[in-house]
C-alpha cells in the first residue's frame, strides 16, 4: 500500500532520522476492522502492546512476508493514516498451545493474561484468518515483539 499521507510520514522519519533506509517499509494496521486497528493502535502508542501475533498459515496463504528482526512497520490507524513506526525485535514461531504469559502480556490486551490472550486469539482467527485452515490448537504462531520507534513516548502523532 502507498498514498501520498504513507509517503509523506516516511519521508518525514527519514528526515528526522537519516540512517532509517530509502525504501519504504511494510505499511499494515492491526486486526480486521477499522475498530480493532484503532484500539490496537492505542495500545501501543501508550506504551501497553509491545507484542502481536499473527497466523503463519496466514502469511503462507497471502504470500506475506515472515517478519524478521530488524523490520520495519509504518502502522495505520483505522482509517488509513500512518500513525507509528515499529521495528521488530523479536520473533519465534510456537504452536498456539505453546505461546506463553509473557507474551501474553506484552500484546496489552484486556487482562494481559494467557487465557484472555487465547480466547481473544482463537475467537479471531475462527473469524478472520486468511487462510482456509482456520485455526487448530496446534497451529504456527508468529509471535512477534517490537519497539515503538515513532513518535517517542510522550508526543502525539497528529503533531
Amino acid at each position: 500500500m502507498t498514498n501520498a499521507a504513507v509517503t509523506a510520514f516516511w519521508a518525514a522519519r527519514r528526515s528526522e532520522d537519516p540512517a532509517l533506509p530509502e525504501a519504504l517499509p511494510e505499511v499494515w494496521a492491526f486486526g480486521a476492522t477499522p475498530e480493532h486497528a484503532d484500539g490496537l493502535l492505542a495500545l501501543v502508542l501508550e506504551g501497553a502492546k509491545t507484542g502481536t501475533a499473527s497466523s503463519l498459515w496466514d502469511l503462507e496463504h497471502t504470500g506475506e512476508a515472515i517478519p524478521a528482526v530488524g523490520d520495519l512497520s509504518i502502522i495505520l490507524d483505522g482509517a488509513g493514516v500512518p500513525r507509528a513506526l515499529l521495528e521488530t525485535t523479536r520473533i519465534e514461531v510456537v504452536p498456539f498451545g505453546e505461546v506463553d504469559a509473557e507474551h501474553a502480556a506484552s500484546e496489552g490486551e484486556g487482562d494481559r493474561t494467557l487465557a484472555h490472550w487465547r480466547a481473544v486469539h482463537e475467537r479471531y482467527w475462527r473469524e478472520h484468518s486468511d487462510s482456509p485452515r482456520g485455526f487448530e490448537p496446534d497451529m504456527p504462531v508468529i509471535c512477534e515483539r517490537f519497539r515503538l520507534l515513532y513518535p517517542a513516548q510522550g508526543t502525539c502523532p497528529g503533531d
